[in-house]
């Protein structure tokens, strides 16, 4: 198991705009932490050492250690984050504290995994319609991702919700009918392409009518 992270975080004592911008000109991030049992705090941390976090292949469902000058240390996870849509740079996070043995709601991707029957020897297209689903965990044993072996799937086959598995103390949340994915037949794109058009195909061996009457 990894060792666990700590973030260093200074408590706030003014909040406001001005004192946000101040916090980002000199590389920090305003935060606030909340949940637990305890009172919410207004803090502020390194913006490096937040989005190394987020960089992290567990990404916002990382459970790390925020330790905050007068106040102490707490694991905490992200709750909610704004990101600037121009720099892609964090501007504020809400972080929140976990008690021992608390389970959240996360979301994890899914990855699939293996070749598809379908797709090798009946020259189907294996379509992912769900790349992230809910799970319901302790954070510490939250999963990077859930993992689905597509490779017997033939064509009209589907994987749903339902069929997804998950280690013990991890709940799947969700539409059971719901489908993650399926093997459909590949389209042919030029007959696709006539047949919107109103053309009739051309059958191969069939000369096509010239026009003009013939004599």
């Amino acid at each position: 198991m990894a060792e666990k992270i700590t973030v260093k975080a200074e408590k706030r004592e003014t909040r406001g705009k001005n004192e946000a911008r101040r916090l980002r000109a000199n590389g920090g991030v305003p935060i606030v932490v909340y949940g637990g049992g305890g009172e919410s705090v207004a803090a502020s941390a390194s913006l490096s050492d937040l989005a190394a976090i987020l960089r992290l292949e567990s990404g916002a469902n990382t459970v790390f250690s925020l330790d905050i000058a007068g106040v102490g240390a707490s694991d905490v996870i992200f709750q909610d984050r704004q990101i600037d849509p121009l720099m892609g740079r964090l501007t504020h996070a809400d972080l929140r504290r976990l008690v021992k043995g608390e389970k959240i709601e996360l979301t994890v991707p899914i990855h699939l995994e293996g070749d598809p029957a379908g797709v090798k020897e009946e020259g189907g297209v294996l379509d992912q319609v769900l790349r992230e689903v809910k799970v319901l965990c302790e954070p510490a044993n939250a999963p990077d991702s859930i993992r689905v072996d597509v490779s017997a799937l033939r064509v009209g086959e589907s994987i749903h919700i339902s069929d997804l598995k998950a280690e013990k103390g991890i709940e799947i949340h969700g539409e059971p009918d719901a489908v993650v994915a399926h093997v459909v037949l590949a389209k042919e794109p030029e007959l696709e392409s006539q047949v919107e058009a109103g053309a009739e195909p051309v059958v191969e061996g069939e000369a096509k009518p010239e026009g003009g009457a013939s004599e």
